[in-house]
């Protein structure tokens, strides 16, 4: 059977790649210690399990309409409002089963042939995959440890050309854990008013900002009309497996995008969306725990990696991953990861799983127990001085 050509430009992602090559290894009985895969480690909140199961004793498990059902969708605004990111209405909230759907309708929505996507390298890998699957070209941006892994709106802009469709944000940052500052949002505002582009803003980390409050371009005047809210509840409430996530849209795409659902997936299941009702209208303290253990979790594995021989590494500024400078151990970011896996028993990410601009680089997620963290720092620090002495 031959596939579609397009399908060629269709690219995968690397976690689940690595996470797989990981499972096979236990089962041969070695221990591996996991830092490849996103998920925070926590169990849902028991408030939101119980939801759950009341609606689905209730019988919530038939269709509901494509964009959501009208109680989670007019959630999803008052929750916007009461944390200061968004003033919007229900009816620009759509609702999808887990967030990646809202890139992916967002731009086979707007992006065609001869259109170009600019997007954050290193970066979640989906962005360039599915700009080049719908035909477009994907156009990176450099983050640069020398700016903290953040965008320098003057390099943005010297990039943007007249077939410039869509940018894309990611803060804070898969997989540098980077933040953009109110600075650097305004530039990036200025940038995408003038010369009028579509902004695409990936906020799933939105709840794990250590640095201060989180800062979107969504708070720059002008911006709401031009701009896509991509979030979800999969990291800020431990609920991956739940595959729940919505976005926000300008009220041009709005139908567009339903269309989108109806033809791919109908809608999202029923008694999960009230589920994603209790989440965001219930107690934050669960919230609050987890983000005060991924900072702690931040200081251990940042000061550790630091403490190695030819690895360096910045504090990360939200979400849960470190992505060390490994330069200095003269291996490339692919061959690291493998040693590390197969010798070591850590799995974690080479730099290049995110682009081409991640070779130097690890990623580890931190979404683990600080007993973990530090056996995974001692088994890298016993790797690297091997490789350091051949």
């Amino acid at each position: 059977m031959k596939l579609a050509r397009r399908m060629e430009r269709l690219g995968t992602e690397s976690a689940f790649e690595v996470l797989a090559k990981a499972k096979v290894l236990e089962k041969t009985g070695r221990q591996i210690i996991h830092m490849e895969i996103g998920e925070p480690d926590f169990d849902t909140p028991a408030h939101i399990e119980s939801a759950a199961q009341e609606a689905l004793s209730k019988g919530h498990t038939h269709y509901v309409a494509a964009p959501g059902i009208p109680e989670l969708r007019t959630s999803v605004a008052d929750f916007l409002e009461r944390t200061g990111r968004l003033t919007t209405t229900p009816d620009r909230v759509i609702i999808t089963p887990g967030a990646k759907p809202i890139m992916f309708f967002a731009i086979m929505a707007l992006c065609e042939e001869g259109d170009e996507v600019i997007y954050p390298d290193p970066g979640f890998p989906m962005y360039a995959s599915i700009t080049s699957f719908a035909g477009a070209t994907p156009v990176p941006i450099p983050l640069r440890e020398s700016n903290n892994f953040t965008i320098d709106p003057d390099e943005l802009a010297s990039l943007v050309t007249d077939r410039t469709k869509l940018l894309i944000l990611n803060s804070p940052h898969n997989p540098c854990g980077s933040s953009l500052s109110q600075e650097q949002i305004e530039a990036i505002a200025k940038i995408a008013i003038e010369r009028d582009l579509i902004v695409l803003t990936d906020e799933v980390y939105w709840a794990l900002q250590y640095d201060g409050e989180h800062r979107s371009v969504l708070s720059v005047p002008g911006m709401a009309e031009r701009t896509i809210l991509l979030d979800g509840w999969s990291k800020t409430f431990a609920m991956t497996g739940w595959r729940l996530g919505f976005g926000v849209f300008p009220e041009k795409l709005v139908e567009p995008i339903s269309r989108l659902v109806i033809n791919s997936v109908s809608c999202t299941s029923a008694f999960s969306q009230h589920a994603a009702v209790a989440a965001l209208d219930g107690p934050w303290d669960e919230v609050a725990r987890m983000k005060a253990a991924f900072a702690e979790r931040a200081d251990i594995i940042v000061d550790g990696l630091n403490a190695i021989p030819g690895v360096s590494c910045v504090r990360p500024g939200g979400a849960f991953y470190a992505f060390p400078n490994i330069t200095g151990l003269g291996k490339s970011s692919g061959e690291l990861s493998d040693l590390l896996l197969n010798k070591a028993g850590v799995a974690a990410l080479p730099g290049t799983a995110f682009g081409a601009y991640g070779e130097g680089y690890l990623r580890f997620s931190y979404a683990n127990s600080p007993e973990n963290i530090r056996a995974a720092l001692a088994a890298f620090a016993e790797l690297a001085g091997e490789v350091a002495h051949g």
